[in-house]
């Protein structure tokens, strides 16, 4: 019989996670169409919070894609440690025919976690979201932030050591959006995560990251890295954050510069 749960191991100081080697990917039939990453090298340790900032059609996505096994590189390398990563997008994609327990116990399930543990599992990741309340819920009923809450808590019922995240509080206001980066860096903290978070917004990046990444356009590639100093909890606006989020403003707009050229 599956174990029903397994402590998180812990993360290793300097081991990779994630790893890009020359990774190109191209648009089209037969590889004969347009580059939207071309040569991407990209290593993330365990443990890590990377934060993926660029312009539009600078391959942010995609290259999320390519880590989670949707989509293969046209050539060179991508490398995942442990268990194949957990997806969060925008849309949470719970299913609504379910309850919000019945959405995690399905994760457990087709993860082989047996029918007696189930349920005790999906109430302990809903409570580790703080959605303790929430089990028999629609989906309908729950908030916005809610219901990305229980899409983490989906996320983390798979079993997934690394966790892609791609603009997941985008739509929700900036209050309930401020309060979930609050909630994410808690669950990365204690349950010893690898994340790589696709953003559009500086702000965000630099409260969340460890490292930012910030991609050029047409095609894709790596133009700058920034690691964040400051530890965690860490102001939204304080004045080393507000300088950090300037700076990598600044070159955000000289590569849309080059993008309207």
């Amino acid at each position: 019989m599956p174990a029903p749960t397994r402590a998180p191991a812990p993360a290793v100081p300097g081991r990779t996670a994630v790893e890009l080697r020359g990774v190109r990917r191209i648009h089209g039939p037969r590889g004969a169409g347009r580059a939207v990453l071309d040569g991407v090298d990209l290593r993330v340790a365990e443990g890590e919070f990377v934060c993926l900032l660029g312009a539009s059609g600078s391959g942010k996505s995609t290259l999320l894609h390519l880590v989670a096994g949707l989509d293969r590189p046209t050539s060179g390398e991508v490398r995942v440690a442990g268990p194949r990563p957990a997806v969060l997008f925008q849309d949470h994609a719970l299913f609504p025919w379910l309850t919000v327990g019945r959405n995690i116990e399905l994760a457990l399930r087709l993860r082989g976690v047996a029918r007696a543990a189930r349920r005790e599992e999906a109430r302990r990741l809903l409570g580790l979201v703080r959605l303790a309340d929430a089990y028999g819920m629609r989906v309908h009923e729950l908030s916005g932030g809610m219901r990305q809450r229980a899409a983490l808590a989906r996320a983390l019922a798979q079993g997934a050591r690394t966790l892609l995240m791609d603009e997941p509080f985008a739509a929700l206001d900036a209050v309930t959006r401020e309060v979930l980066h609050g909630e994410l860096l808690r669950v990365h903290r204690d349950q010893r995560l690898t994340v790589l978070f696709v953003t559009h917004d500086v702000q965000e990046a630099v409260r969340l990251a460890d490292r930012v990444v910030l991609l050029s356009a047409h095609p894709g590639r790596i133009d700058r890295t920034w690691r964040v100093p400051a530890p965690h909890p860490r102001p939204a606006r304080g004045p080393d954050a507000a300088l950090l989020a300037q700076e990598i403003t600044d070159r955000l707009r000289e590569e849309l510069g080059h993008v309207h050229r």
